[in-house]
This record gives C-alpha cells, sequence and structure tokens, in this order.
C-alpha cells in the first residue's frame, strides 16, 4: 500500500481532468458535493453513493468506559456517531485488487 491519502485538491483535479471544468469550478463543485453531504449528515439523513457506499449516523447511548490506565470508570456521553457502510461492488473491487497484488 503506498499510504497516500486522497485529498479535496486530489479530487478538484480530477474533476478538471476528467470533465473539463476550469481549476476554480472544480474546486467550487468537490466543495460543494462535500458541504451538501455534511449537511446532511448533520441533518440526520444518510448519504448514498450508488456502488460506493453510505454515510449513516447513529445515535449512541450512554454507558460506562473504563481508563484502561488507572481502571477508574469513567461514564461516556451519549453521542452520534458517523458510520461508512461499504457497497458490495466497493468490497469485491477491494478483495479482487488484494487477490491480483498477491501475484
Amino acid at each position: 500500500m503506498s499510504g497516500k491519502t486522497l485529498t479535496r485538491a486530489d479530487l478538484s483535479e480530477a474533476v478538471y481532468q476528467q470533465v473539463g471544468l476550469s481549476r476554480a469550478e472544480s474546486a467550487d463543485l468537490v466543495e460543494r458535493v462535500l458541504e451538501l453531504m455534511s449537511d446532511s449528515l448533520v441533518e440526520g439523513e444518510s448519504v448514498k453513493l450508488s456502488s460506493f457506499g453510505s454515510f449513516l449516523v447513529r445515535s449512541k447511548n450512554e454507558r460506562v468506559g473504563r481508563n484502561p490506565k488507572t481502571g477508574e470508570e469513567v461514564p461516556i456521553l451519549p453521542r452520534r456517531v458517523l458510520v461508512f457502510k461499504p457497497s458490495n461492488v466497493l468490497k469485491s473491487k477491494i478483495n479482487k485488487s488484494m487477490l491480483s497484488s498477491k501475484k
């Protein structure tokens, strides 16, 4: 694995090269898509990207946790967490790439 992180700049550059928008328009498009996704998630809606996966917001109840160093019990407050569930298409693509890289 290369360990490279895909950034907003990388996405903007890909849109620029593939679609043909200007670099500024490409950057604005990427920003707007990410903004729409995050706004929907903040409102508690799920975001589904076909053949990629779904982003869901789940509510977690309050529970008791432990400090691993001291063993002291600490309450963990209720919160909402973001969960990503990959599609079967993405899972199979990842597994196929893993198999072909072992050869």
